[in-house]
């Protein structure tokens, strides 16, 4: 037994979907949460950027003696995971991006899928190429949504504004007769009533954080690292604006978050 935490993080609040899935799937795993609060969103931002703030982010998580990491983070596991494998050999590493493809190979009927991300996520094209490398008779279209981001962090996802927002973005994919849309940032799953509105019954959302949380349990069994530790804790540090995070991790997850810091993450 290995009662150590699992280290989680994200741009900002989008993470919780995938701490969600941990709690649910994983409940005796402790959890250390990093949101990035003050840097969120990191779709507009560069490889390198991207790789240089996610490379702080897990400096620090070490030194809350994490046992394992989920990059709860579409853009930082598209186009910066190669890199973060090799700065960090001595930890395992879970990303979202893997996940969502595996879900989607084992949801579609029609082999036409649909993928939303931000900016960076799906100009780094990995998704279609993941998928295609699987089955390359799919035809995969990918979206860029990057107004999903800061209608989640303002807590507007349920909004006319978002009905509008998702509508408008959707549009061209939902020409394209996909059967199943990825979610891919773990921010959109908490849009989910709202694309649901949008796109009706017939298409099938797929939330990579399931997945994730499921290959993160296989890993820990394998690797003798489970606890089933009977009162997990669980601790969330962000870089900016801890009220404002706690107020809305606490209606999401839906329990009360009693451990709760602002750690100053460019010094790591």
């Amino acid at each position: 037994m290995d009662s150590r935490p699992i280290g989680i993080f994200d741009s900002g609040v989008g993470g919780l979907t995938v701490v969600k899935e941990v709690m649910n799937s994983l409940a005796g795993e402790s959890i250390v949460y990093f949101g990035d609060t003050a840097r969120v969103p990191y779709g507009s931002k560069s490889k390198q950027t991207v790789t240089k703030f996610s490379a702080q982010i897990i400096r620090f998580l070490l030194t809350q003696d994490v046992k394992a990491i989920i990059i709860a983070c579409n853009t930082v596991s598209s186009n910066s995971i190669e890199e973060l494998r090799e700065i960090f050999p001595n930890i395992p590493i879970v990303e979202v991006v893997g996940p969502g493809v595996h879900m989607a190979l084992h949801t579609t009927k029609t082999g036409i899928i649909g993928v939303v991300g931000t900016h960076a996520t799906i100009e780094s094209n990995k998704y279609p190429e993941l998928l295609l490398a699987k089955d390359s008779a799919l035809k995969v279209y990918g979206k860029a949504c990057p107004l999903f981001v800061p209608l989640v962090e303002d807590g507007w996802a349920e909004r006319d504004v978002a009905y509008q927002v998702v509508k408008e973005y959707l549009r061209p994919l939902l020409e394209k007769n996909i059967d199943s849309l990825i979610l891919g940032c773990t921010h959109y799953p908490m849009l989910t009533s709202t694309i649901k509105k949008v796109v009706g019954d017939q298409i099938e959302l797929i939330n990579p954080a399931e997945e994730a949380a499921r290959q993160m349990g296989d890993i820990l069994s394998k690797n003798d690292m489970t606890s089933d530790d009977y009162d997990p804790e669980y601790k969330f540090y962000v870089s900016d604006s801890e009220e404002r995070f706690k107020e809305m991790a606490q209606i999401f997850l839906n329990k009360p978050i009693e451990h709760i810091a602002t750690v100053p993450i460019e010094e790591y």
